[in-house]
């Protein structure tokens, strides 16, 4: 099974892409964990990606394009994936169906999160994430059992300097601008599956079932 998970940020696209991940047993590509990590090394590539998403703007389609294309690349991702973050324009969305078609496969089904913005900037504000495994928490939503400490591995939580009102309120412009013209495009295919994701983590769970209903991890 080949997925693409879609929705503006904050939308709780990196929660449910673990909980698919984790029951539907497939791969799950980031892209911004794949920026992090150029980041993270300083390579000419992270530089570049820091500049544009400390601005909350997108980085370049070629630029993402060519990291995408070479993380395909890699064996675990033939049987499937899910792919978070990518593509976010139309000239991405193209550029990903000649990859994919050079390789004899095809998108089974794209979900797109759905939520109001309010609930969108709560939701970022309070965010926090493990500075050591990066599991994801909320201030109110998804509390660790000790303050700023992470239930899996014990290590200290941290909020990322791009998690505040205005660089979101940036980003859901540029969203709402550039990446939700995707959805017709996506639509238009039959691919595109709509996913309320305003109420809780468990009742955005039975969303996305419903929303892969008649999918396994054999497709």
């Amino acid at each position: 099974m080949r997925l693409l998970i879609m929705g503006p940020p904050g939308v709780g696209k990196g929660t449910m892409a673990a909980y698919i991940k984790k029951t539907y047993n497939i791969s799950h590509i980031s892209t911004g964990e794949l920026y992090r990590e150029a980041i993270a090394r300083m390579n000419s590539l992270g530089a570049l990606a820091k500049g544009y998403l400390d601005r909350g703007e997108l980085v370049p389609d070629a630029v993402t394009v060519d990291l995408v294309k070479e993380t395909l690349k890699k064996s675990e991702y033939k049987e499937g994936f899910l792919l978070d973050g990518f593509p976010r324009t139309i000239p991405q969305a193209q550029a990903l169906d000649d990859i994919l078609e050079e390789k004899q496969w095809k998108i089974d089904v794209v979900l797109n999160l759905t939520a109001d913005d309010e609930t969108i900037i709560e939701r970022i504000t309070g965010r926090r994430i493990c500075s050591n495994c990066g599991a994801l928490y909320h201030t109110t939503n998804i509390k660790p059992a000790v303050d700023d400490i992470c239930d899996n591995c014990g290590a200290a939580l941290f909020q990322r300097l791009d998690d505040n009102r205005e660089t979101v309120a940036r980003r859901l412009k540029i969203y709402r601008e550039q990446t939700e013209p995707l959805l017709e495009y996506y639509r238009r295919r039959g691919l595109l599956r709509d996913v309320d994701a305003e109420g809780t983590v468990a009742d955005n769970i039975k969303e996305v079932e419903k929303a892969l209903g008649g999918f396994n991890d054999n497709d």
